[in-house]
């Protein structure tokens, strides 16, 4: 048998083959066939493979008849819903010159809407004989199509209703971070037979809880097809948080209980009747095939040198800015048609309402770096169904000029880690942050307060997925993850965390009662600073992961979400849902235009104040004094909230810190519009009920505490 000659199986009644149309791409069903259409520019010969209903047999192979615009594509008057199918893709393998095209090995159809079977590891995956002489410059003949998983095609029918997007405006957004699998898997209400899974998602106990938080919008963790690692499985371990997407159109297929497409949209149906927006984390920087000697599995072998970047002296290497050995080549038409059509298709017939993106500033490089006007940043912004969408970019990767905080461009939000740190290291207590941790008070208008950008793109965050949880960033001092059998070297160890006296859990009930005090002042920093809020699930009633800042190999109770929460858990979240309303209550908590401390004359309001412990304004040599900790905020409701000429009418606030660990008389500003202060929250006193204070009067204030206060106006 020849290189590129496949076993075909036998054929009792051959299908019907027409010539079908280069467009949509993908598999689509229009009620009496099926058209498949696929794109490869250096392909000699496409073949479509069917399979029979287990997926297990291979009962038909046939090649697409036609070759339009670079899209090989043929209708089968004789397929519908359920056909189970891939590809099987011919041409050069010469891996110098970038195409490992390998018709042994059965593809995945990048545009598959759902795939059945999980990947079974074998050196049949991949193009190359493992430890042939000549590596991955040799060629395998041995067929993929027993451990790969097929794809499926699907009826898209579902009926909706009058589920509409949610369309949270930007100023009420409260972002709640989670994990489709981690937050059902021990939840009590949740049947055994559908945890972590969509159909586990919309038990109305775990819609009803997060409802009442009082969050607006659920960020999914990956919920993209992905492959297992080998060397994972080979420990006893998955890839938990799924940042190794196999197909963008397809929900992974252990999140569907039922195995339908339809438990996702009926998941989204009732967190949209929740009042709740959902928002994907999406993974389009790279594909599970890794570098050169990784696995043929879809888009190497259909068009590798289309579809990946690739070092451009030697094309046998890939271009690896996001560390995961491939980049996907977003500068090539095709491949940014192929996101886009993924976004859109997640957006319009899944109803999903936003994004995050996972490494984004690789969906903006170019081959000379990071380009604000790349075709894909362009694409969403003028696209009129994504622009209508929520675009949140994780703006960094390992690549050069991979850091971009603040140099997105309009339109987008961006996770702000130097909100993460810069209030880490002040409530820790380190010298020299308090002009920093003013600036994200307001919004990071230092980043985001030009060309129209609003403070909401900052998206605000003390910990994330992807580091310790809150509970573990006030109790260890260093990370803990020997579970991830990897000596402890993941992860990262710039955690700026502080264990308050002993490293993990203790008994010392000063320890327990600091260590809450701390994470109140974190969530009450983050819920009253401007820009858009998250939080992640679990956070509010004190999860713990013991230490582990990475468990993106934990498909386990540690990474799973603990639903037993204890007494000071069930305190914490009462005092979560607390400052969430009224960060609800207070517009001028959540303003759409920068404080910026001028002093406007037509209204004689300056919209923030910053004070001294004496309520004398904050003075040059006072923001530059390394060991100052405690700062007032005074948020003047009368200020002008949009761009219209005219004051304001909200509430004014009087923020004050203190991350001194002693406490510190701190003197009540006096205010002509007003009576006195009525003090709203103080995280030394979780239970205080309001109190009114008088002006000029010395509020002690805790060590390690934030307060805040409301004016109370005169009366006519």
């Amino acid at each position: 048998m020849r290189k590129n000659d496949v076993q075909a199986p036998q054929i009792l009644n051959p299908s019907r083959i027409r010539e079908g149309l280069p467009f949509p791409l993908g598999a689509t069903w229009d009620g009496l066939g099926v058209n498949f259409a696929i794109f490869s520019a250096n392909a000699t010969k496409v073949e479509l493979c069917l399979f029979d209903d287990d997926g297990e047999r291979e009962i038909e192979r046939i090649e697409l008849p036609e070759f339009t615009d670079e899209i090989w594509h043929g209708y089968l008057p004789d397929a519908h819903p359920g056909q189970i199918y891939g590809y099987r893709v011919y041409g050069p393998y010469e891996p110098d010159a970038g195409h490992r095209f390998n018709p042994n090995k059965l593809l995945i159809d990048p545009y598959a809407k759902q795939l059945v079977g999980g990947l079974k590891w074998s050196e049949a995956l991949f193009g190359y004989t493992i430890g042939h002489k000549d590596g991955d410059l040799s060629f395998d003949e041995r067929d993929s199509a027993p451990f790969v998983p097929k794809s499926k095609v699907i009826d898209p029918a579902f009926t909706w209703g009058r589920d509409q997007p949610v369309q949270v405006p930007w100023d009420r957004t409260l972002i709640y971070e989670t994990h489709v699998r981690g937050f059902t898997m021990r939840h009590p209400a949740v049947a055994e037979s559908v945890r972590g899974t969509f159909a586990g998602m919309k038990t109305p106990e775990v819609i009803d809880y997060i409802r009442k938080l009082g969050v607006s919008s659920v960020e999914f963790l990956p919920i993209h097809a992905f492959v297992q690692d080998q060397h994972l499985l080979e420990k006893g371990m998955k890839n938990y948080w799924g940042y190794n997407t196999i197909a963008f159109f397809a929900p992974h297929p252990d999140y569907l209980a039922s195995g339908k497409i339809s438990e996702f949209k009926e998941a989204v149906a009732h967190l949209h009747n929740a009042g709740l927006e959902v928002i994907l984390d999406v993974v389009y920087n790279h594909t599970a095939e890794g570098n050169e000697l990784g696995p043929t599995l879809s888009m190497r072998g259909i068009d590798n040198a289309s579809y990946y970047r690739l070092m451009p002296d030697n094309k046998r290497y890939y271009i690896n800015d996001t560390g995961t050995g491939n980049t996907l080549d977003m500068s090539h038409p095709c491949v940014l048609q192929m996101v886009t059509d993924s976004l859109r298709y997640w957006a319009q017939e899944m109803h999903v309402d936003g994004f995050r993106f996972d490494l984004a500033t690789v969906l903006g490089r170019e081959h000379y770096g990071f380009d604000e006007r790349h075709g894909f940043l362009v694409a969403c912004r003028q696209d009129p169904v994504l622009a209508k969408t929520k675009l949140i970019a994780e703006p960094w990767d390992i690549g050069p000029g991979g850091y971009q905080v603040g140099g997105f461009p309009p339109g987008w939000a961006e996770w702000n880690d130097q909100f993460r740190d810069t209030v880490r290291s002040f409530w820790k207590g380190d010298e020299g942050q308090l002009a920093d941790f003013a600036a994200r008070l307001t919004g990071s208008g230092d980043l985001y307060n030009q060309r129209g950008r609003r403070p909401f793109s900052s998206v605000n965050f003390v910990t994330a997925h992807d580091g310790f949880t809150l509970n573990d960033l006030v109790s260890y001092n260093h990370k803990h993850n020997e579970d991830n059998d990897e000596g402890n070297r993941d992860g990262s160890d710039n955690n700026l965390s502080w264990n308050h006296g002993v490293e993990g859990p203790t008994d010392d009930p000063a320890i327990i009662a600091l260590r809450f005090q701390q994470m109140r002042n974190f969530f009450a920093t983050l819920l009253f600073s401007q820009g858009t809020p998250m939080i992640v699930a679990g956070d509010e009633f004190a999860r713990t992961q013991h230490g582990n800042n990475n468990a993106y190999c934990q498909d386990s109770e540690i990474g799973w979400v603990n639903w037993d929460w204890g007494q000071e858990g069930k305190q914490l979240a009462q005092f979560v849902r607390k400052l969430i309303r009224v960060r609800e209550r207070y517009p001028v908590l959540r303003r759409s235009r920068f404080f910026v401390g001028a002093y406007n004359e037509e209204l004689g309001v300056k919209d923030v104040t910053w004070l001294m412990p004496d309520a004398e304004e904050m003075t040059v040599e006072q923001w530059e004094n390394p060991h100052n900790r405690c700062l007032g905020m005074l948020l003047d409701g009368r200020a002008q909230p949009t761009g219209i000429r005219r004051a304001g009418s909200d509430a004014t606030l009087l923020i004050i810190v203190n991350a001194h660990h002693d406490q510190v008389g701190f003197v009540l500003p006096d205010s002509p519009q007003g009576m006195h202060w009525n003090r709203l929250i103080d995280t030394a006193q979780p239970d205080a009920r309001p109190e009114q204070f008088e002006f000029d009067s010395e509020y002690e204030v805790s060590g390690r505490s934030l307060l805040l206060f409301e004016l109370i106006k005169d009366e006519d």
